[in-house]
């Protein structure tokens, strides 16, 4: 029977489908040690998952970049309150946010890059405490970006949306979305004590 040949991209989709076994399962913890040291949003150099980032829209070339963010994992830090109720009624504790630990990620970074556009983000790892995902931002006025024909929905995108609400379409999709989910026959309940 021939050995199947298969390609670096689909050799890189078959590793991260099992991240914590063998083959780079030592690699990722020694990764998590280091990135829990550094800030909560890094631009890195290149992305770690290469065929996540290319299936994205990823090019190696000017004006785009990688940034890795740190979110913390569960649900809302409620800040209890002073006043007196039951316990029941504090409303600190079974409140999850209506959006994904990832979309949050994405907004967060494009609110510390202002002047660039959230491509795409993917799962890179998580610890006990936080989860981490690379988020590929592209600079919609670089002259390499204009002339690239992959890129030009990008151009003029500043003038379509307003400066204050500048998140890309896609994100505002996801949070509608995930809002929707939460809101029908049966979501009424949820809250403090569920």
């Amino acid at each position: 029977m021939a050995k199947t040949i298969h390609s670096m991209y689909a050799w890189l989709r078959k590793i991260w489908k099992r991240p914590f076994d063998e083959p780079l399962g030592p690699l990722l913890r020694q990764r998590m040690m280091e990135w829990r040291r550094q800030p909560s949003i890094v631009r890195i150099p290149k992305p770690t998952r290469l065929d996540r980032a290319r299936a994205l829209g990823y090019k190696a070339k000017q004006g785009i970049i990688v940034v890795r963010v740190r979110v913390r994992k569960g649900g809302l830090n409620k800040p209890r309150p002073r006043s007196g109720r039951r316990p029941k009624r504090m409303g600190v504790y079974g409140h999850t946010p209506k959006k994904s630990l990832q979309l949050i990620a994405e907004e967060r970074a494009a609110r510390k890059y202002p002047n660039l556009e959230v491509l795409g983000s993917y799962w890179v790892g998580d610890d006990g405490y936080y989860k981490y995902f690379e988020v590929i931002m592209v600079d919609p006025h670089h002259p390499v970006i204009r002339s690239d024909p992959h890129f030009r929905w990008l151009v003029g995108y500043e003038r379509r949306v307003k400066r204050k609400a500048k998140v890309s379409k896609e994100l505002l999709e996801k949070v509608r979305k995930a809002i929707e989910e939460n809101m029908g026959e049966g979501h009424e309940e949820q809250g403090a004590g569920s």
